[in-house]
């Protein structure tokens, strides 16, 4: 018996190690950048502490660290730790693309709008969570384009979350920019009030 026990523990121990890591494995298919955009936003709610790299640069009321995960096409990507006397408060942003030609930006812009709009995410609590934004049309003159995209139905964990694409013209250059913060409200809503 234990000679049957043992051939089948071997047997399967090698057919195992034989077999690629599950998390290296890609789904046929499957966008690598929202597989690896919904590992950053699962991270959101723990102050992206798993992807929190060395410091790069620290400033009075600011830290920007360096981020040890890569997300597909991100030609850099960096965390920044706020400072205040409530509390400290994290945002994970990525440059994605660095050209001279608008179109290709707005391509690019485009790109992640159309991956990212509507993606399912799962929390690691196992809440899932729809990400929604408008587009904006990027325009050669306005220098400057943006769409911010929030969770449909948030909780409390992810209410606050925002999801913002960028694409700007800075120092001749156009870059296109996916950036995770944490926004308490518009600006054009009404806080709390009391009486």
């Amino acid at each position: 018996m234990k000679r049957i026990v043992k051939t089948l523990f071997f047997t399967g121990l090698s057919i195992a190690l034989s077999i690629p890591s599950i998390s290296q494995v890609r789904i046929p298919g499957a966008n690598p950048l929202s597989t690896d955009m919904k590992k950053v936003i699962r991270e959101y709610p723990h102050h992206f502490a798993g992807l929190q790299g060395t410091v790069i640069e620290e400033n009075p009321q600011s830290v920007n660290y360096a981020c040890n995960f890569k997300v597909s096409g991100a030609e850099s990507a960096t965390i920044t730790r706020y400072s205040s006397k409530a509390n400290d408060v994290f945002s994970w942003q990525a440059t994605m693309l660095t050209t001279e030609d608008f179109n290709e930006a707005k391509k690019k812009f485009h790109s992640l709008f159309s991956s990212l709009n509507n993606l399912a995410v799962k929390m690691d609590y196992g809440e899932t969570f729809y990400l929604n934004g408008r587009y904006e049309t990027p325009t050669e003159e306005m220098k400057f384009t943006s769409v911010v995209m929030a969770f449909q139905n948030a909780d409390r964990i992810t209410q606050k979350m925002k999801l913002e694409i960028s694409m700007q013209y800075e120092m001749l250059e156009w870059k296109v920019r996916v950036l995770i913060y944490e926004k308490e409200r518009d600006d054009d809503e009404q806080g709390e009030t009391i009486e």
